[in-house]
């Protein structure tokens, strides 16, 4: 039965997509946006916008007890650990995939001076604390929601917004300021880089940002590598209807190659979550790499 399950989870997202076009159509009409009616991109974007209303709290509220171990350091060859195994989320962060500010509460408990309330209070000083975020966010309504988002919880003084892509994060002339090469401390993405474009080129680019050292925390749904080319075949059969369903979304997207390729790395800890049975169409990695 789970692996029936696993088979026909690409296609119960799919369905619920499909459901929400009515939704987006409406919404668009009270838009005035009738040109993204008839762009078929422009219309995939608009209905995995609506989609993700109704699916985003449910992903993060399946995804959460385990980032948060990935946050602080326990996580190991995709088993959570009782104990810390690395440095927790520290210092200057970015945030990719920030959209309208899923993650920012769970961001807030690492913060140095904020918990999840938008309580200050004072962490151990052997505790290293969260001192700065950039989360990047190139849409213009998910980046004004995220900063409300950011205001609720009370992150506004070090959660700084860039309304950019990634390709024009260290641009000073694409956005009001700049983030340089060798600054980033770490960096942290949920369910993310299956969408962004020309990921190869992204991911090194993300890579030059991270300070020798810092760490990259992944959760991410990756291209079948288990299971024999018929289980790799019916992945790529489910993604002709998926990338357009599902937004910029792509199921074969070899994300953890694109990772290990962009350049060197300490230690590089990236495996399959210890619950996933090794034969999914959407099987993910968890954990890090040092820089």
């Amino acid at each position: 039965m789970r692996t029936l399950d696993t088979l026909m989870e690409p296609w119960f997202f799919m369905w619920l997509s499909l459901s929400h076009v009515p939704a987006t159509i409406r919404a668009l009409v009270a838009a005035k946006d009738y040109g993204a009616l008839f762009s078929p991109s422009r219309f995939r974007e608009a209905l995995f916008g609506t989609l993700w209303a109704t699916i985003g709290p449910m992903i993060k509220a399946m995804n959460e007890e385990r980032v948060v171990a990935l946050l602080e350091g326990r996580v190991r060859g995709g088993c959570v650990q009782d104990e810390a195994v690395l440095p927790p989320i520290h210092g200057t962060v970015l945030e990719i995939g920030a959209g309208s500010g899923m993650w920012v509460d769970v961001l807030a408990r690492f913060s140095s001076n904020v918990d999840a309330t938008g309580e200050l209070y004072n962490r151990k000083k052997t505790e290293r604390g969260i001192t700065k975020i950039y989360g990047v966010e190139p849409n213009p309504i998910s980046a004004k929601a995220l900063q409300k988002r950011v205001n609720e919880v009370g992150l506004q003084d070090i959660y700084q917004v860039v309304p950019v892509g990634i390709e024009y994060v260290n641009d000073p002339s694409a956005w009001d300021s700049e983030i340089k090469p060798g600054s980033i401390d770490c960096i942290f993405g949920i369910l993310c880089l299956c969408s962004i474009p020309e990921p190869e080129k992204n991911i090194n680019l993300l890579y030059k940002l991270l300070k020798p050292g810092g760490y990259w925390f992944v959760n991410e749904h990756v291209k079948v590598k288990h299971g024999g080319p018929l289980l790799c075949f019916y992945q790529w059969y489910c993604n002709i209807a998926w990338s357009f369903l599902m937004g910029s979304c792509r199921l074969c997207r070899d994300t953890e190659k694109s990772l290990r390729a962009a350049g060197v790395w300490q230690e590089v800890d990236l495996a399959q979550p210890s619950d996933q049975t090794g034969y999914e169409v959407i099987p993910h990695i968890i954990g890090t790499l040092k820089k």
